[in-house]
């Protein structure tokens, strides 16, 4: 990407402005979050991965959730504690295109990766005598993987399209970390390009996964409606409910940002929703999951029983 930093560009760097009051009591509270982030995501990943019990595809699309957000997480949080432990908020350009880059290319995957769990749960309820056989190891694979590369091309264009722009009316981001909005609102120059390049990703990345998911639940709730036990439709609805849970929380907030219209009252807005799906969310998946799955907690007590002995 360096030939991108040979634009016309008129500032070297930017500054994240954030919130600048109590900035101590921010940062024990963003240390408090990542550190139970890391612990929480970090236990799913470690008991998935250890105990034979969970060994089912639902496990393993679990885990692999729980190390992305630990990944999505990692590439905003400790520099904004570092910024508020220090006091310095800039961020050179390219750091700043290091941090959009990994944030959208994970956050794309994120979409992807709920609607394959969603699949999952499709194939597990709806066809479930055949679950084993489509659900193949190499299926779950080829989910994961490709959830992974599919939007690395679209990504790097969407940064090499961002920071060819120069940047000439500020050099101040009102935000805690370089996203889309912010820094598209300091260049200086035509941005339709930049803007088909975000509502075409939107489309691509937000609205086809989450319709892929939306069309899934159609067919579970059909196929648990169906169902001629009570026990048999509240032991399939609890296997959905954290996923859902998930997904409203993370699509919603995550829509609001990008695809609601861009006023000067939206910013605040903006910011608290972005702190939202980048750190809230990733923090109480580990609770949804755990809390609602009879199956994750007595791993867990097996794990710590174990440990202990």
């Amino acid at each position: 990407l360096k030939r991108y930093w040979k634009n016309q560009t008129a500032v070297n760097g930017f500054i994240l402005l954030g919130y600048q009051e109590h900035p101590i009591l921010l940062f024990i509270f963003f240390l408090a979050t990542y550190m139970g982030i890391l612990l929480g995501n970090g236990l799913i990943v470690m008991v998935t991965t250890w105990d034979s019990a969970l060994s089912s595809p639902m496990y393993f699309f679990l885990r692999s959730l729980s190390g992305l957000e630990i990944c999505y997480t990692s590439v905003t949080l400790p520099k904004m504690m570092a910024n508020l432990l220090s006091g310095n908020h800039s961020i050179s350009l390219p750091a700043c295109a290091s941090q959009m880059f990994f944030l959208l290319f994970l956050g794309a995957t994120e979409c992807f990766l709920l609607a394959s769990m969603a699949y999952d749960r499709y194939l597990a309820i709806c066809l479930p005598l055949r679950y084993m056989i489509i659900m193949s190891h190499r299926l779950r694979m080829g989910l994961v993987t490709g959830s992974f590369s599919i939007s690395l091309p679209m990504q790097l264009l969407q940064i090499g399209l961002i920071f060819s722009l120069p940047f000439c009316r500020s050099n101040e981001i009102d935000h805690f970390f370089c996203d889309i909005p912010p820094v598209l609102s300091l260049a200086c120059a035509d941005l339709y390009a930049n803007e088909v390049a975000v509502y075409t990703e939107n489309f691509l990345f937000v609205i086809i996964p989450f319709f892929l998911i939306l069309a899934s639940y159609v067919c579970i709730s059909k196929t648990i409606l169906r169902m001629p036990s009570t026990m048999g439709r509240q032991k399939a609805f609890s296997t959905c409910s954290s996923h859902l849970t998930v997904v409203i929380l993370f699509y919603g907030s995550a829509m609001l940002v990008y695809l609601q219209p861009k006023t000067p009252d939206s910013v605040k807005v903006d910011k608290v929703l972005s702190l939202l799906y980048t750190i809230i969310i990733p923090l109480c998946n580990p609770l949804i999951y755990t809390l609602r799955n009879k199956e994750v907690k007595a791993a867990l007590k097996r794990l710590l029983s174990s440990n202990i002995s």
